[in-house]
């Protein structure tokens, strides 16, 4: 078990980069404004969950047969992209329905199976998003084991509670910034224009994200 100095500077670290602005806090930030802040908590899950398959994959040894495999890292990061692809072909073809999007895809409290449908497919969304990334596996298999410390105990269950430190900051800090962009979004939503640009810029950064992804190296 790592010592409580090490969590808490690991817990500051791990919100820092849950700060700088990357994919996933974009992906979060995008979805709320478009489909509200219960949305966007329910992609924060999903992103959070993804993380758990990360840290197992290093704390059991996998991540590392992975990152020396080129051809996994390929295959991982292209199916990446071609998700996101599809997501930004979802945002561009969007209609701007009047009164449609405020909470589209959110479950709220006596919505009904359609709400709850809704909620798991942003919590997939988060999943697949993370999941997909391989750089995630790889920068998990470079940070997590520097906080480790061999003389405290097995490695791999430090890696675990490492990771699960690791999922609290960034839910804490992408929680935050799926209400701020949640309620700054349902502003926006009041106006068919503005959901409509707002539509075509998600689906813009979506395709930016992808392209990124498809060219990214190891």
């Amino acid at each position: 078990m790592p010592s409580i100095e090490t969590l808490v500077a690991f817990f500051g670290v791990s919100a820092l980069l849950a700060l700088t602005p990357g994919p996933d806090n974009i992906f979060v930030l995008l979805q709320s404004a478009q489909r509200g802040w219960r949305a966007g908590m329910c992609v924060v899950l999903g992103l959070c969950l993804g993380l758990v398959g990360h840290t197992a994959a290093v704390a059991l040894g996998l991540a590392a047969v992975f990152a020396a495999s080129s051809l996994a890292f390929t295959v991982l990061k292209f199916c990446g992209a071609a998700y996101l692809a599809w997501l930004a072909w979802g945002a561009l073809r969007a209609p701007a329905g009047a009164g449609d999007a405020p909470a589209q895809g959110a479950a709220a409290p006596g919505d009904g199976p359609a709400a709850r449908g809704g909620a798991l497919r942003m919590v997939g969304r988060g999943v697949v998003m993370n999941l997909t990334n391989p750089k995630v596996l790889v920068f998990f298999l470079a940070f997590l084991p520097q906080f480790a410390d061999p003389a405290r105990g097995a490695m791999a269950r430090q890696v675990m509670v490492l990771g699960l430190v690791f999922m609290l900051a960034t839910f804490l800090v992408f929680g935050a910034v799926a209400c701020f962009s949640g309620a700054f979004g349902a502003l926006l939503q009041r106006s068919a224009r503005a959901r409509l640009l707002l539509n075509r810029v998600a689906g813009l950064v979506f395709l930016g994200l992808a392209l990124r992804l498809a060219t990214a190296q190891r």
